[in-house]
């Protein structure tokens, strides 16, 4: 057949050759969509290589089942439909993504009533007279049939050649995997967002991926019973350790804000770093002193306990009570889907507390837009609520001052009391330096230069946090607060921990896994402000604990010191201030700490000298199996409740809390609806904007730069405060 035009070529009319001509045509219509619709945060260009290669592969190896087919009409047929199927999931995720800021899971498009707003509502809603681009080919290529521009390829074809096409596509989706894997490590096993798949691999490829996650979690909650629930309940009762009678209920009827530092290791709290003139400069001033504070209860052997969900593990630690998996990310596995008895969710039917979280970075990230909407978060305040730009940000998004500062236009319009949450980044890896005004604390000194920023980026951190402080106590929230500061997970990796062993005051040569265990220590504190701790005077100024504990014992210790009788729900930590807690931290590979001893694999350590017990006694070993046992069960119950999702099974006659439905919650236009709340409540509206007669408290936050902090070493004076709350 002569070609007469572009549409007539004759490789075109050759069935293999129609369907790279589709294949073309989706690669374009997918690259399109990359960089017009979805907002993936391109860092380089090695990033843009994958987005020009990933629709590729999964193209090619789904369009090219329809070539096994022996009889034409049916091949053609059969490739058309799997390219209009393919042309309608990325118009979806198109329109889902325009609505939710995020890419369709088979769990929304199975089950849930969200699909009518992703799929239907936002796809007419929210149409755009552009979005005809995703269809506009479907009809060409239909109109190029009827004229007979193009035509079936009547001629059989080799099914060798089928399976050479195949093969090729499976090679290509190797490389794409590989190169991916080499960019982002573990991507597939962590997944830390879906746009970290989409963005490597593709939009095919995450659907497909997401689904094989979906049943086969989906398989495993089937086969559970509410009858596994008694296994819980009875470890659950016979771990619960009780409180101190003398400070349950302290900071009843208080805000509670929770700072969560990124990467924040303990040894920071009152390190003075030396710079090349000899001089010494102090990293955190503002966390030294709230550390030290009679108003505080800290914990300095307090250990973080997350595995590979990082973050996402110590958020769901703290907010459950429960650890994160083995492998991979709770919150991505099951966040969207699981039953929680979440911190939100207590402290919102318990307390009437107004839940919400701040954060700079992307919802889909660590799939927080679906996993906050099941733990009962009211609001969400996402990247999508900040002003961003490159001075203000990095890859992990908004910087820590502007976060805070930011955030105050949507903090005062909360209802009190309030529980919320800031989720913090700049003192993430890499650790680099800040633009124009931020810079000035120095660096350190080592082989390592992502240790050598560590300690600037954490003191930027504490001044950010200092600001919010000053804030808090101009706007009156701050003696009406318990603020809760805690670090997350390690800031420097075991392989780099030796480099860093100069500055500890220890040997590079004889650092070992005891030294790597004892760095997983991170801050915690419990900021009660003019509380009246009782046992604590100014004769007494060490108000340290020194109890061994961990992120898992978080949600207990405060539920208590609220006033919260937590023995109906499943949480499987201990209250760290109960005379009665046995002191065992458990980290998630079987791994455990105690003020006695310290066990990694088969050593065990001396926990008060560091000391390896080469043959230690038999009473020792039994000491440690039993430890050991309680260890393994710990780990064995929290993976038990979240693999089954057996909360689901956990009523409010048992538990005592009323169900959340997920699908009443839509982190869209926030703002909106807290003045929509203030507007109906009139007079009985608590929140700082209402008390305030409706004025703003923006004003009241003050930046300055870190040389304007220099010399001041004190909380901003209490008589200097304006309590705009009463």
């Amino acid at each position: 057949m002569k070609a007469q035009n572009l549409f007539t070529f004759r490789f075109v009319n050759t069935r293999l050759g129609f369907m790279f001509f589709l294949v073309i045509l989706f690669w374009f219509k997918s690259v399109c969509a990359y960089f017009f619709n979805f907002d993936l945060n391109i860092e380089s260009g090695f990033q843009y290589f994958f987005l020009l290669i990933n629709p590729i592969s999964t193209t090619i190896f789904l369009l090219g089942i329809a070539l096994y087919l022996k009889r034409p009409l049916t091949s053609y047929i059969t490739m058309g439909i799997i390219y209009c199927l393919l042309t309608v999931l990325l118009f979806s995720n198109v329109s889902y993504y325009r609505e939710f800021s995020d890419f369709l899971t088979v769990a929304t498009i199975l089950g849930s009533k969200s699909v009518s707003a992703g799929l239907g509502e936002a796809a007419i809603n929210l149409f755009r007279p552009y979005d005809l681009f995703f269809f506009i080919d479907l009809i060409v290529i239909l109109l190029l049939f009827v004229t007979k521009k193009i035509s079936m390829d009547q001629r059989p074809f080799r099914l060798r050649v089928s399976f050479a096409i195949s093969a090729i596509a499976c090679m290509l989706f190797g490389a794409n995997l590989s190169f991916a894997e080499i960019a982002r490590p573990e991507l597939l096993k962590r997944m830390f967002s879906n746009d970290y798949i989409v963005k490597y691999m593709g939009v095919s490829f995450f659907t497909v991926y997401d689904g094989y996650r979906f049943f086969k979690t989906d398989q495993v909650r089937s086969e559970a019973s509410p009858k596994d629930l008694d296994r819980v309940k009875d470890y659950v009762k016979e771990h619960y350790a009780g409180y101190d009678p003398n400070l349950f209920g302290i900071a009843k009827g208080r805000n509670v804000i929770t700072i969560h530092l990124e990467s924040f290791e303990q040894f920071l709290i009152n390190y003075k770093l030396t710079d090349q003139q000899g001089k010494e400069h102090e990293v955190t001033p503002l966390l030294n002193e709230i550390f030290k504070s009679k108003e505080t209860f800290s914990f300095d052997d307090f250990f973080h306990q997350v595995a590979q969900g990082k973050t996402s593990d110590a958020e769901n630690l703290l907010e459950n009570s429960l650890f994160g998996l083995e492998s991979g990310s709770l919150f991505i596995q099951y966040g969207g889907e699981n039953t929680f008895q979440a911190a939100p969710r207590i402290f919102k039917q318990k307390l009437g507390c107004t839940s919400a979280v701040f954060h700079g970075n992307g919802g889909g990230f660590w799939n927080r837009n679906e996993t906050y909407k099941q733990l009962g978060y009211d609001y969400f305040f996402n990247d999508k609520y900040f002003k961003i730009n490159e001075k203000n940000s990095f890859q992990y998004g908004l910087h820590d001052k502007e976060l805070f500062k930011q955030s105050i236009k949507y903090l005062e319009h909360l209802q009190q009391p309030f529980y919320v949450k800031y989720i913090t980044v700049s003192n993430h890896f890499p650790y680099g330096k800040f633009y124009g005004e931020e810079d000035g604390f120095p660096l350190a000194q080592t082989n390592d230069k992502t240790i050598n920023g560590y300690f600037a980026t954490a003191n930027y951190l504490d001044t950010a946090i200092r600001e919010f402080f000053d804030y808090l106590k101009a706007s009156g929230l701050y003696d009406h607060s318990v603020i809760v500061i805690y670090g997350d997970h390690y800031g420097i990796s075991n392989k780099r921990n030796p480099d860093l062993a100069e500055l500890l005051g220890k040997d590079s040569e004889t650092w070992n896994d005891y030294d790597n265990a004892m760095l997983q220590r991170v801050p915690f504190m419990i900021h009660l402000p003019k509380a009246d701790i009782p046992g604590r005077t100014e004769e007494n100024s060490d108000y340290i604990n020194h109890t061994f504990g961990g992120e898992v014992d978080v949600l207990p210790t405060l539920e208590h010191l609220l006033g919260i009788d937590n023995q109906r729900y499943l949480q499987l930590g201990q209250d760290l201030l109960s005379p009665k807690r046995e002191g065992i931290v458990a980290f998630r590979n079987k791994n455990f700490v105690t003020s006695d001893y310290t066990v990694l694999g088969s050593k065990i350590y001396n926990t008060q000298t560091g000391e390896l017990l080469e043959n230690p006694a038999n009473d020792t070993l039994s000491m440690i199996e039993q430890l050991k046992q309680k260890v393994d069960q710990q780990l064995a119950i929290s993976d038990l409740i979240t693999t089954n999702d057996l909360l689901r099974f956990y009523g409010k006659d048992e538990s005592g809390l009323s169900p959340i439905n997920p699908e009443k919650y839509n982190y869209q236009k926030e703002l909106k609806r807290l003045k929509k709340i203030e507007k109906q409540k009139k007079q009985d509206s608590t929140s700082l904007y209402s008390k305030n007669n409706k004025h703003s408290s923006v004003d009241l936050y003050k930046t300055k730069s870190y040389q304007d902090y220099q010399g001041e070493s004190e909380l901003l004076p209490q008589e200097n405060q304006i309590d705009a709350s009463e």
